[in-house]
This record gives C-alpha cells, structure tokens and sequence, in this order.
C-alpha cells in the first residue's frame, strides 16, 4: 500500500545541507514538509561573534537552496524549543517532527524534554541518522565499555559499516507558517574579522579543491601552518554542511598517505564526541580528575596579553592573532598556544576553551575542550603534562621559513628588518614594536613540573 501522506516538520539543528540528509528525505516521504529552524537562546546567547555570524550565512544559503526546490523559505522562529517546535507542528497539523539526533549534552537534554512536549500534543519526534559516521555510543570494548585511547577506538570504529550518501530530495511539497517567524539574524562582525564563506555550494567546492589539490600530501602538510595544507572542513562539519560520511566515501577511492592520515583525523573528531556521550561532564570537568587537584594561577593581565597576542612568543602570537582575524586557528598552533597557556602561564584549561569557543567559527564542544585536556594533561589519551611545549623551538620545527609568523604578526614581516622571526634580539623587538617575552619559558617550564610533582 502507498505510504499516507501528512504534514510533517522538518527540524534543521546541526545538518544545514539538502545532499545526504537522511532525516529530511524520511520527512520528504512523510508529506508536505515545515523546513524549521529554531534560534534557541540557550545557544544564541553563549556564541561568540564568530559563531553567530556564521551560522546566520549557513541559514542564509540554506534558505537560498530551499528557495530553489520550491519552498518558500526557511521557517525561523525564536525561542525556547520546548514551546516553538510544538507550536509549529500544530500550526501545519504535523504528526511527526523528523530531526537528525543530537548528542551533545545540552542537545540530549533538549530534545528529551522536546519529545515529552510533543508527546502531549500527540506529535512524535522521529529522530534519523546523527551528525557523525558512527554515532556516539555505538563502538564499544568487548566488554561493552566505551574507548579511552583512541587508537583501539579507531581500528573498531574504522570497521563500522556505514551507509552510501544519498542524494537531496528531487522533489517535495513544502509548508509556511503563517505568523511567528523571524528574519534570519544578520550580525555585524567586529572589525578586522573575516569568516569563510558558507553553505554547502561552498563547502563542496572547498572539498573537491583540497581533494585536487592537497590530500595526497596531508600527512606532511597538516603541520605547516605556513601552508594552506589543510582541509578547513571543520567549520562545514560543524554545522552539518557536509557529513562526514560523504568525506569518507571519496576518500575510501584515494590510496595515499595523505587520505590514510585525514580519515584518522574525522576519526579524533568521532572519538572525543563519544567520549563526551559517555561523559558528559567532561565538557567542563576534568576527565582525569586529579589533575583538578594541580595548583593554577588565576587569569590576569599575562591572559589577557595571551588572549590578544602580546606574549612575545612570535608563534604563539600569531596563532592568537589568527584566531581574532578568521575565527579559525590551525590545529598544530592551537596546540602550541595551548600548551603555553596552561604550562608557562600556569592558567587553567577552561580558561582557554572559552576564549577558543568565543572566537572560533568552528567550535564544537567535544572537540575543543577534549583537545585543550589533551594538552592539560588531563583527558583520554593525553599527551604527558610533562610533555611541556617550547614555542620558539616548535615556531622553528613548524614554521622554518617563518611564513606563518610573517603573515600574522605583520611587526615581524620584513625580513630586512627581522631576519629572525622566530626570535628576533630585544634591539629589533624595540625598533619594530613587538613585545619582550612575557615570561622566561625555561624557568616556567621548571615551575610547571614541580606543580606537577605535588600531584603525582
């Protein structure tokens, strides 16, 4: 017998995209489709500038695209999700709410309470597919416990069967609500920050250049920060432009290298989002929590000279300054910036976290505060707290040519005038105008690994 067809809603959250959206192709065959999205203050508000503006284009060109099938428009309404999305299913007499599961800690909280909501109403939230390859929860040990170290976490995950992307819906009858809506936000971004274009049509063409272009060589260039050796498709998976499977599935036809390297990379991304479905605390607490017990300075004008790029130290500075102007930092320099915070200004993870979740477009939960505990020392996997960064040394291993610094830190970019970026003498420092180091690394390296010691 036909399928009976009925209003349904379709709720974007984390899958702005039309290609490889399981959850809007079973709304798709469900009935005429309500194309939702909620700006929920829970999570407006917190974001930073960065975030915001970045997600109101992603609206934007999802809008765009939705316009191009025949839809009127996506329907953005404002508030509590817990009140709009029923409010929304009765205003088009839907049955059924399809959304992609949310498995972050706010998101299963939400969606929980959401469900209850509907229920009372006589509405079912039918929840399709997830934001990641493998959902959280789903790759365990043989005796049934979730992966601490990630390398036995990977050989199973790697395993995992995985579905073909599936194509965008050909064809839908689309819905409008008649009042309630809001125009999608328009941010003004602060001056001297500039985001990456957004959107899917954006997302692919980045893919399939990098595809062209640099995969082959990730395994080297992905620690050259002086290189547009990376994919930048953190920020697409971020919001769901592109799924990680459809990644996967054109890097499965590549035999490199370069492709081996960047799947265990999505492989990190998976593995810290299920370490956070099985501990959620874990998104502000330490994961090994002794290390809560290790002595910290509170934050002063040394993080503030950090957050703004004043350290002194010429890479750190530089990725500080990244951060500030593209909303985005690559990974090696995050770690390196991290490592200073924590061992030489003795400041604590969640300090920087913060500040990264503030001006990062791509900022996930799971991924950036699992990696600033990498750093610490504290999380899965660690790397050793005794493990203590030199910037200058990791500026010279890096960024030999100093490219990276000259780009960002434009006090150090004549080669004329400083021949060495990586440490330029106090007599240039002052003729150019870039700070003294802040701090001497060999002595704050000592006082980090006696802090250490007490919690041995």
């Amino acid at each position: 017998m036909p399928r009976e067809t009925r209003p349904t809603v379709m709720w974007f959250r984390r899958d702005l995209r039309l290609r490889d959206n399981p959850a809007l192709l079973e709304a798709c065959a469900d009935g005429p489709v309500l194309p939702l999205f909620v700006l929920d203050p829970h999570l407006w508000g917190p974001s930073g500038p960065s975030r915001r503006a970045y997600l109101a284009a992603s609206l934007r060109s999802l809008d765009a695209s939705l316009r191009e099938l025949g839809a009127p428009g996506l329907q953005v309404v404002r508030g509590d999700p817990v009140r709009r999305v029923p409010l929304a299913a009765r205003a088009v007499g839907a049955q059924r709410v399809h959304v992609a599961a949310d498995f972050g800690p706010y998101g299963r909280r939400r969606d929980r309470t959401v469900e209850e909501a509907l229920a009372a109403a006589g509405v079912e939230l039918l929840r399709t597919g997830s934001p990641y390859a493998v959902p959280p929860g789903t790759v365990t040990s043989g005796s049934g416990d979730h992966y601490r170290v990630f390398t036995p976490f990977y050989r199973v995950w790697e395993q995992q069967d995985r579905p073909a992307p599936q194509d965008a819906p050909d064809h839908a009858d689309w819905l409008a609500l008649d009042e309630g809506t809001t125009e999608i936000p328009d941010p003004r971004l602060p001056a001297g920050l500039s985001l990456p274009e957004a959107g899917e049509r954006a997302t692919r063409e980045r893919w399939e250049a990098f595809l062209e272009h640099g995969v082959d060589d990730y395994d080297t260039t992905r620690n050259e920060p002086g290189t547009d050796g990376t994919s930048r498709m953190s920020v697409h998976l971020k919001y769901g432009e592109v799924h990680p499977r459809q990644l996967l599935a054109d890097l499965a036809a590549r035999r490199s290298t370069g492709a081996a390297t960047y799947r265990k990379e999505l492989g990190w991304r998976e593995f810290y989002a299920d370490v956070l479905w099985h501990q959620p605390r874990t998104a502000r607490e330490y994961y090994k929590t002794q290390y809560a017990a290790l002595a910290y300075d509170e934050p002063g004008e040394l993080f503030t000279a950090w957050q703004e790029g004043r350290t002194g130290f010429p890479v750190v500075d530089a990725g500080m300054r990244q951060l500030r102007s593209v909303g985005w930092m690559h990974n090696r320099v995050r770690m390196i910036t991290a490592s200073f915070l924590v061992k030489d200004l003795h400041v604590e993870w969640q300090h920087g976290a913060r500040h990264f979740l503030h001006w990062l477009c791509d900022g996930d939960l799971a991924s950036n505060n699992h990696g600033w505990q990498w750093v610490a020392g504290s999380g899965t996997d660690p790397s050793p707290f005794f493990r203590v960064f030199n910037p200058t040394g990791q500026g010279r291993k890096f960024d030999p040519d100093g490219a990276y610094v000259r780009r960002w830190v434009p006090e150090l970019a004549d080669p004329d005038r400083v021949p060495d970026p990586h440490e330029p003498s106090s007599e240039v420092r002052a003729a150019v105008g870039y700070p003294e180091p802040v701090v001497d690394h060999a002595e704050e390296r000592r006082e980090a690994l006696a802090r250490w010691e007490h919690i041995r």
